[in-house]
């Protein structure tokens, strides 16, 4: 019988440092995990155009793929802007095993893998946290980000003053110490990590206005046309991604500078496969360290099946 996993099921199967550790580990077994490049199609035309994405990955164990849409239009709806699903499947049969929540599971790991990043590249003592988005993986960062990270002040923005304040809100209900701002430049000069989930096609993080010795999480753009950090903030940072290929492909936030000139693909220093085997960051206290994610389908294949191998040793 197929099993279908709900949300609240991948949370409590995925918290926060298993869900980080999953990650790594399977980082460090990519080799073993065949993931080609995720299927992009726009649905339409202009800037709030909808997305489809396909993302298959498969190992000797198991294969899977997700189909996710994005739909911006639904900012302003009860509609989840992101939607989907993810199909599990035995590995060497090929027989469906379960079907989970997309949306929590992309949102789990995306996060996750944002701040499995983050315990390499930022201060270990970071405790000022900057969200900028108010959506769903912006809450998650900001949770993620406090379950790894001394944070005792979470301060929220977004372009919609009300959307920061409802994140903000919730995330006080929950226990965590969290304002929403108004000026994102100068919530920005004292923060130790700014992590963004955003949709913009043109930057709202100016390189300027960065604290010196932050981490910068760039997690929403994940089209070329798509951009959270303008060309000062990516030439003042050491630059890492998720995936090399990921990221020369998709990531505006990376194509975008190398374009005007004000990053070499030369300049990214590595990416999540060789920082979780062991890249050595050397990382100054002022140094600015920027990651970018657009996402992998790996991510998505180790987060799975650790969910459906949780779920099956406890009694039905």
């Amino acid at each position: 019988m197929l099993d279908v996993i709900t949300a609240d099921k991948i949370d409590a199967a995925l918290p926060w440092p298993f869900a980080i550790e999953v990650l790594r580990a399977g980082f460090v077994a990519g080799d073993s995990v065949t993931t080609p490049q995720r299927h992009h199609h726009s649905m339409g035309t202009g800037e709030d155009s909808p997305t489809l994405l396909l993302m298959p990955s498969w190992s000797d164990q198991y294969a899977g793929v997700k189909l996710v849409t994005v739909f911006p239009t639904n900012r302003d709806t009860d509609v989840a802007t992101i939607n989907g699903n993810y199909l599990l499947l035995n590995g060497t049969t090929g027989v469906p095993l379960a079907i989970l929540d997309g949306g929590a599971l992309t949102a789990r790991r995306t996060a996750a893998a944002s701040v499995l990043a983050a315990t390499m590249l930022a201060r270990p003592d970071s405790h000022r946290l900057v969200v900028v988005g108010s959506g769903r993986l912006a809450g998650e960062l900001a949770r993620g980000y406090c379950a790894l990270f001394p944070i005792d002040d979470v301060t929220v923005w977004n372009h919609r003053a009300a959307g920061a304040e409802q994140l903000a809100a919730t995330l006080r209900n929950e226990g965590f110490p969290a304002t929403s701002a108004t000026d994102l430049g100068a919530a920005c000069a004292t923060a130790d990590i700014v992590t963004c989930a955003t949709m913009s096609s043109a930057p709202v993080i100016s390189g300027d206005s960065l604290n010196a010795g932050c981490h910068l999480d760039l997690v929403g753009a994940f089209t070329p046309a798509m951009r959270e950090a303008d060309d000062v903030a990516t030439g003042r940072a050491r630059v890492f991604v998720d995936t090399m290929a990921g990221a020369l492909t998709e990531a505006g936030d990376i194509l975008q500078p190398i374009q005007s000139g004000a990053l070499r693909e030369s300049d990214i220093e590595a990416d999540l496969f060789s920082l979780c085997r062991g890249f050595d960051v050397h990382r100054a206290n002022d140094d600015i360290t920027l990651f970018k994610s657009v996402g992998h389908a790996l991510e998505d294949l180790v987060s799975a099946a650790a969910v459906y191998e949780a779920l099956a040793q406890q009694p039905r």
